[in-house]
């Protein structure tokens, strides 16, 4: 199948059923194919919520007025300690976009600490340059996930208000440096709803091809997530049906039968599970998006990056993947000690 704005535009606007239940049905086979019935399990550990950055549809965002809260080593081993306790072993770091708070040093500083507990660790920080990502690579990272968000250069000005995420070009080439720079896993996006959705799968499948022709080593995985409240409150709304979802997840698992494809706890459960047969290979499980959520704040004081959907725990989700004769795996690999670069 080609890559073309046309052809993607024709099948998410195709409303007949069948043209979504031949897409289903393929996507599903392929997944099955290539995955076989395993679901790779991960969940988000928030570091940091200070943010230098104004993007208007983020609960971070500079302008904002929350409380921020950066963790210290002794407040990530709790939280770490929780997550490894309900069996998570990859983790996501996550910070706002901020360099002078949670620099580099900072960062590796964290990914020490997660060293004790999980044999998986990637980070989903403000873009860095490639010297910046080999460091955290040799202090034990193996992935970086960065989202272009909208490929769209006039929208992502719109929505891109202040600080150095509003420089389009330095974040669309991370990816590349993260993969000059060692990394195995790099995570690449786009929020649905922030511009046409068709020129934005268009250029996040080409920029897709461009990273695995230039670094075919890498294991890419691409996420699809839709804009949320935050605390209630509509910064952006993505207006995105359950249907032109489904088949965003089925297009892009025929087009890239190995690539993995993210599904965050910003759906439903009840989507969540239901599409689970159509191309996913990653989901969060447990989650929470406030910095020291798990452990530390309670819930009803919590500043989250956003609202999520499916509250469920570990257990909860495992149980739900079992029933419906899927593998759940918390890791497929052992830990690799990265050596630098030669």
């Amino acid at each position: 199948m080609t890559i073309s704005p046309d052809h993607i535009r024709r099948v998410l606007q195709d409303e007949r059923p069948a043209t979504l239940e031949a897409l289903a049905r393929e996507a599903k086979e392929l997944t099955e194919r290539q995955f076989g019935r395993t679901i790779a399990l991960y969940a988000p550990l928030y570091l940091s919520n200070f943010c230098s950055s104004h993007c208007t549809y983020c609960g971070f965002h500079s302008k904002n007025r929350i409380t921020r809260f950066k963790l210290t080593p002794e407040q990530m081993h709790r939280e770490m300690a929780f997550l490894a306790r309900q069996g998570i072993e990859n983790v996501l770091l996550l910070t706002g976009e901020s360099y002078k708070v949670t620099p580099l040093s900072y960062l590796k500083e964290a990914v020490g600490v997660a060293r004790d507990y999980f044999p998986s660790i990637a980070l989903e920080v403000h873009p860095m340059d490639e010297e910046d990502y080999r460091a955290l690579f040799e202090a034990g990272a193996d992935g970086i996930t960065v989202y272009q968000e909208t490929y769209d250069r006039q929208r992502y000005t719109e929505v891109h208000l202040s600080g150095i995420k509003a420089d389009y070009n330095f974040r669309y080439r991370a990816p590349a440096r993260a993969a000059a720079a060692g990394m195995r896993t790099i995570a690449m996006g786009i929020l649905l709803g922030l511009a046409d959705i068709t020129e934005d799968l268009c250029a996040l499948y080409s920029h897709l091809r461009a990273m695995e022709k230039t670094y075919p080593g890498v294991e890419y995985s691409l996420s699809f997530p839709r804009l949320q409240p935050i605390k209630d409150v509509d910064f952006i709304r993505a207006n995105v049906d359950d249907a032109t979802f489904v088949k965003i997840i089925c297009l892009t698992r025929i087009l890239f039968p190995r690539v993995g494809i993210n599904l965050s706890t910003r759906e439903t459960p009840a989507l969540r599970d239901r599409i689970l047969e159509f191309g996913i290979t990653r989901m969060s499980a447990g989650s929470n998006t406030a910095v020291g959520g798990y452990t530390l704040i309670d819930r009803d004081r919590q500043d989250p990056q956003f609202d999520i959907e499916d509250g469920r725990g570990v257990d909860d989700v495992v149980a739900m993947l079992k029933a419906r004769n899927f593998d759940p795996v918390f890791t497929d690999w052992r830990r690799i000690q990265n050596e630098p670069a030669r």
